[in-house]
C-alpha cells in the first residue's frame, strides 16, 4: 500500500487532501538534490527479541519525536527522524501493525497494505507494475519498505511526497491511480474501524488523549509509526561491518564490496552510505538531500525522452532536464525484491549489472527503441565499466549478502491477524 506503486499524477479527494495538507505535505529537495504499557505494547516488544533481534528491535515509552524511544540499533547506525507531532509508541506502532495487514482498508475488501508489501519479499511484492484493488494496473512497481524511515521522499519520482503519515492517504485514497479505492469513502473506512471492538482498543490505547480516538489522523499515524520500524540491520553484511565479525561475509562478498565502493564501477555515488541511498535523513541530518536520476534506461527517439506515463520527475515539473528522472532505492534487501527499476523493466541482477556495465540499456526495436547510453539527461555516474566473469560473481555475491533473513521472517513484523 505505501510504496510509491502510485503515480506523480495520484490525487485525493478534498477531504483527504486537506489531511495531507494539515499532516505536513511539503516540498522537499529538487531533482538534482533535491503512551505506555498495554496488550498491544507487549505484543510488539515481545517474541523474536523484539522487531528485530539484532537490528531494529523497540522498547520504551514515545516522547517529542522518537528521543526516548529504543529502536535497538546497531552501533553507528544513526536513529530515524520522527515528527514531533506523531511521537513513537509501541501503542501506535502495534495499531499500525493491525492496519497495514488489513485487507478491510481497501473498500472492496480485497487487499491490504501487505498486498504490495509482503515480509518475505522484504516488504515489496515481485511485480514489474502496481495492481491495485479495482484490478488497475500502475505504471510502477511496489518499492521495498526496507528502512523507509529514513528515506527524503517516499515516491519514485515525487519530491513533495516526504511524510509517512500524508502518504498513507495517498493509497487510501488516490484516484490515479486506484489503489485501496476509499476515495470518498472515508466515513465508510471509519465505520469500519469503529464496529470492530479490536481496532476501539488499539486506537484508545495508541491515543488516549483525543476523545474520538478512532480517526483518519490516527490510521495515517499509526501507518506512519509501524513503517518507522521496518529497520533491518542484521545482514552478513552488517554483521561484518557493523558487528565485528570478519567471517560474515564470503570472500566473494569482500572482493565485491571493493568493486561497489570503487570510483571505477561508480555504484556508491547514488547507493551509498548505511541505506545504500542517497535520498537520506536521521536525527542530526542538518539538510535533508533528495536525489534523483536519468540512468539511461530508454531514450525514445534519440532525444531523451521516457515513455509517456513514466517520464520521472519531468512529470510534475515540465523541466527537460528532468526526464526520466527517479529516485535510487535502498540496496538493502535488493536480492529479494526483483524485477528491477522504477518499471520493473529488468528481471535479475545479472541484468541489471548488464545495464549499468553498458552506460545505458540499448531496446534494439519496439516502441521503446532507443540507445540510453546516448541519452542527453543520464547522470554523469553511469559511464559503463568492464569486469571479467569472476568480477560480475564477486559483485553479485556482495549485494546478495545485503539480505537480511531476520528482517522477513520476525514475528513482530507479520501479520497478526488470527487465521481460520
Amino acid at each position: 500500500m505505501l510504496a510509491p506503486a502510485c503515480s506523480a499524477r495520484s490525487r485525493v479527494s478534498d477531504v483527504s487532501l486537506a489531511f495531507i495538507l494539515v499532516l505536513g505535505l511539503s516540498a522537499c529537495g529538487d531533482d538534482a538534490s533535491a503512551g505506555t504499557g498495554g496488550a498491544g505494547a507487549q505484543a510488539v516488544a515481545g517474541g523474536a527479541g523484539g522487531l528485530a533481534a539484532g537490528g531494529g528491535g523497540v522498547g520504551g515509552e514515545g516522547a517529542a519525536g522518537g528521543a526516548s524511544f529504543d529502536w535497538n540499533l546497531p552501533a553507528g547506525v544513526p536513529k530515524p527522524k520522527v515528527p514531533e507531532d506523531n511521537p513513537m509508541s509501541l501503542e501506535k506502532v502495534e495499531l499500525g501493525r493491525h492496519l497495514f495487514y488489513d485487507e478491510r482498508l481497501s473498500l472492496n475488501e480485497t487487499q491490504s497494505c501487505a498486498t504490495c508489501h509482503q515480509q518475505a519479499l522484504a516488504f515489496s511484492d515481485g511485480r514489474a507494475q502496481g495492481l491495485g484493488s479495482t484490478g488497475e494496473l500502475h505504471p510502477r512497481g511496489p518499492m521495498s519498505l526496507t528502512n523507509v524511515a529514513y528515506l527524503t521522499t517516499l515516491a519514485w519520482a515525487n519530491p513533495a511526497l516526504v511524510r509517512l503519515e500524508a502518504q498513507a492517504l495517498v493509497p487510501l485514497f488516490g484516484e490515479f491511480p486506484v489503489e485501496l479505492g476509499f476515495s470518498g469513502q472515508e466515513q465508510e473506512l471509519l465505520a469500519r474501524l469503529e464496529a470492530d471492538a479490536t481496532y476501539v482498543e488499539l486506537f484508545e490505547a495508541a491515543f488516549p488523549e483525543q476523545p474520538e480516538p478512532v480517526s483518519l489522523d490516527g490510521v495515517a499515524k499509526s501507518l506512519a509509526s509501524f513503517q518507522r520500524v521496518l529497520l533491518s540491520y542484521d545482514s552478513p553484511y552488517d554483521r561484518y561491518a557493523y558487528g565485528g565479525d570478519p567471517d560474515a561475509l564470503s570472500e566473494a562478498a569482500k572482493r565485491g564490496r571493493t568493486l561497489f565502493f570503487s570510483e571505477d564501477l561508480e555504484c556508491f555515488h547514488c547507493h551509498g552510505g548505511f541505506n545504500f541511498s542517497d535520498s537520506v535523513s536521521h536525527e542530526g541530518t542538518v539538510f535533508d538531500e533528495t536525489m534523483f536520476h536519468n540512468t539511461g534506461l530508454y531514450n525514445l527517439g534519440g532525444n531523451g525522452a521516457y515513455p509517456a506515463d513514466n517520464t520521472g520527475v519531468f512529470e510534475l515539473t515540465g523541466v527537460p532536464s528532468d526526464m526520466g528522472r527517479f529516485r535510487a532505492p535502498t540496496l538493502r534487501n535488493i536480492a529479494l525484491t526483483a524485477p528491477y527499476m522504477h518499471d520493473g523493466s529488468i528481471a535479475t541482477l545479472d541484468a541489471v549489472v548488464d545495464h549499468y556495465a553498458a552506460g545505458g540499456r540499448t531496446i534494439e526495436s519496439g516502441p521503446n527503441a532507443g540507445v540510453g547510453s546516448e541519452n542527453p539527461f543520464k547522470s554523469e555516474f553511469v559511464n559503463g565499466f568492464t569486469l571479467s566473469p569472476s568480477e560480475r560473481a564477486d559483485l553479485i555475491a556482495f549485494l546478495e549478502s545485503l539480505t537480511d533473513t531476520t528482517f522477513t521472517t520476525n514475528p513482530a513484523l507479520s501479520n497478526p491477524w488470527s487465521r481460520p
